[in-house]
């Protein structure tokens, strides 16, 4: 990769970084683009050399951290030596502390922007349905794992029983941060426990 391209995708990558940690602060709508950049040190007049539009930026945005955050599940749901209910236990886990940061203010961008960019833009609402919809694939894989080892038994099919955990945990996120209090995903995992039947 030529060095011109090498900076370029940096920057690219600064500013998206950047955002990531604005925004999981503060929303999508209530940062401007010049304390991206600011954040990023990155001169204000460059940004259109990386994103065609603000809406361009906000879904690269999005599915940059989909694909992070997709690759940390698959390190979590692929641990050597544990059942598939042990891997999936371990993921709720993992999301809790992540929700436990800033006062349950968390780091899940699919729980900060979800309501507000989806009824601002398409391209941005499409990204969160794909990175959401890949989460609840690899849960519904991980339940179909634990059917066969035997370490879970569920009363409906796993695709079903995968949406609803994964919906009550989104939830559960929203009322963790509305509340400033982790009650109610450690009441999530206690009803995690008793659909998985563990």
């Amino acid at each position: 990769m030529p060095a011109s391209t090498a900076r370029s995708t940096d920057t690219r990558r600064n500013i998206l970084d950047a955002a990531r940690r604005i925004m999981a602060h503060k929303g999508y709508s209530a940062v401007g683009l010049n304390e991206v950049l600011a954040e990023a040190g990155v001169p204000k007049g460059s940004f259109y050399h990386y994103f065609a539009s603000k809406d361009a930026f906000g879904e690269a945005l999005l599915k940059s951290y989909f694909d992070e955050y997709l690759a940390d599940m698959d390190r979590v749901l692929a641990q050597p030596g544990r059942c598939a209910a042990e891997r999936l236990m371990a993921y709720w886990q993992l999301w809790r502390e992540t929700q436990s940061f800033d006062e349950c203010q968390g780091k899940c961008l699919a729980v900060k922007l979800g309501a507000e960019v989806s009824d601002l833009s398409e391209p941005m609402r499409l990204a969160l349905k794909e990175g959401t919809g890949a989460i609840v694939d690899r849960l519904e894989r991980t339940i179909t794992g634990g059917l066969t080892d035997g370490s879970i038994v569920i009363d409906g099919a796993p695709r079903e029983t995968a949406q609803i955990l994964y919906d009550m945990w989104l939830g559960a996120s929203v009322m963790a941060k509305i509340h400033r209090s982790l009650e109610p995903l450690d009441a999530t995992t206690a009803m995690t426990r008793r659909l998985l039947h563990l």
